[in-house]
């Protein structure tokens, strides 16, 4: 343990150090970074392909479950996505130094807020290697350092990207301890990362909730919660028919193992009954096994009864549960009872039915006739995400650029005195 504690010791003292230059760094410097990021991205594409393919083999001799599992996987796609987001990011406009609210008093002293970088940040993870490029390139561009902790099950994936950081960071100038990667697979790593207050800022946990609870119980910093994700799709009495089948399938099987995926559709008892048979018959066919209320159970012999569990269960995989509900109002209350504040659909074409879903469905994205699949920093037009906060401060929904900041407030004189 002594060990791990001074590992995390130096990382931090390092993290903090660079910290203070990155705060500062220009624009131009930082997107330079990213830049050189994809490139190296690019060019060992088939290095990380081949350390991924390492970590699938010990996963599935570990018997990890399909959603972890399409998680863990890279592919050129993926990688092609990783490199995209990249590009975005160094497309969006750097919060750092954006002065905003500024006013003048009767004094005559001009007051505003400057944005300003968090400093180091924490990043705790399960899984997805994709994650070690946004969480890296989020914070590069936001002037925050970060230290990043990955799952085991993606050590030679998340090697293999932070190689690529490494080298993009040292190309542009900037100090490579902006980013580093904890290498050892200690879960004690974690426990010290957690109580380093006197170098990390944040931590920012993204994964099940094991970790989530592990990491806040034991953290003496700010922590940033990526919750498991519990997502509803509610098909309204007066949704269009179509949008309401096209809706609800994709939300739930576009991907299994993702936090906003669908995992719970309710469904108004006025609600098109063919519409409905033809979207049932659809997950089916898709391999989607339904769990179901007493009403949901009488549309079809191959539905299960729904357990009470199963309202607040993140499956992660092809299983969906279904209610019908009365109202809206029920619908409504099913989802602040189960639902983990993550992201919520409504499917109608009332427009007096949205404007309720959206004002009084408390959760991180609301979305009115959408799948609640676009719950992503990416479709947000954020360039990538570092997490999706189901949290209320400081920081709500997907965690951009701009959440990775805090503001400062700023001061203008001309001479002024207070008597």
């Amino acid at each position: 343990m002594d060990s791990i504690a001074k590992l995390i010791s130096s990382i931090g003292q390092k993290a903090k150090n660079a910290s203070n230059t990155l705060r500062i760094a220009s624009t131009d410097t930082k997107n330079s970074a990213l830049l050189n990021i994809a490139n190296e991205i690019q060019e060992n594409q088939d290095i990380i392909l081949d350390a991924n393919n390492k970590d699938l083999i010990v996963a599935k001799n570990n018997n990890i479950d399909d959603a972890l599992l399409d998680r863990l996987m890279l592919n050129n796609e993926r990688i092609q996505s990783v490199i995209d987001g990249l590009k975005q990011i160094v497309s969006l406009n750097d919060p750092i130094g954006a002065v905003s609210d500024l006013e003048t008093r009767p004094s005559g002293i001009k007051i505003g807020k400057m944005r300003t970088p968090l400093g180091v940040i924490g990043m705790i993870y399960e899984s997805r290697p994709n994650v070690t490029v946004d969480a890296a390139a989020l914070c590069i561009k936001s002037g925050n350092a970060i230290i990043l902790r990955g799952g085991s099950e993606a050590i030679n994936s998340n090697m293999a990207f932070y190689h690529c950081i490494k080298n993009g960071l040292e190309k542009a100038g900037l100090n490579p301890d902006s980013v580093q990667l904890i290498e050892v697979t200690d879960r004690e790593a974690v426990t010290e990362l957690v109580k380093a207050s006197d170098y990390v800022d944040a931590i920012i946990p993204r994964g099940g909730k094991g970790l989530i609870k592990n990491v806040s119980s034991n953290a003496k910093v700010p922590v940033i919660k990526h919750l498991h994700g519990v997502c509803h799709t509610y098909l309204d009495k007066d949704a269009d028919s179509q949008k309401g089948i096209d809706i609800a399938f994709n939300g739930k099987t576009r991907r299994y193992g993702v936090c906003n995926a669908t995992e719970t559709l309710l469904v108004h008892k006025d609600f098109d009954k063919e519409a409905l048979s033809e979207l049932i018959q659809l997950y089916f066919d898709k391999g989607v096994e339904l769990r179901g209320c007493e009403r949901s159970q009488k549309l079809s012999s191959s539905i299960t009864k729904a357990s009470e569990e199963d309202w607040s269960e993140e499956y992660l995989g092809p299983i969906l549960s279904m209610k019908i509900v009365d109202s809206i109002d029920e619908a409504i209350s099913h989802i602040e009872k189960y639902g983990s504040s993550h992201t919520e659909a409504i499917v109608t074409e009332n427009d007096e039915s949205s404007k309720k879903f959206l004002s009084e469905v408390d959760s991180s994205s609301v979305m009115v006739n959408a799948s609640t699949g676009f719950a992503d920093g990416f479709e947000y037009g954020l360039g990538a995400e570092i997490g999706i906060s189901t949290g209320k401060f400081h920081v709500r929904g997907p965690v951009g650029l701009e959440g990775l900041t805090s503001q400062k407030y700023i001061v203008i004189g001309d001479g002024q005195i207070r008597p």
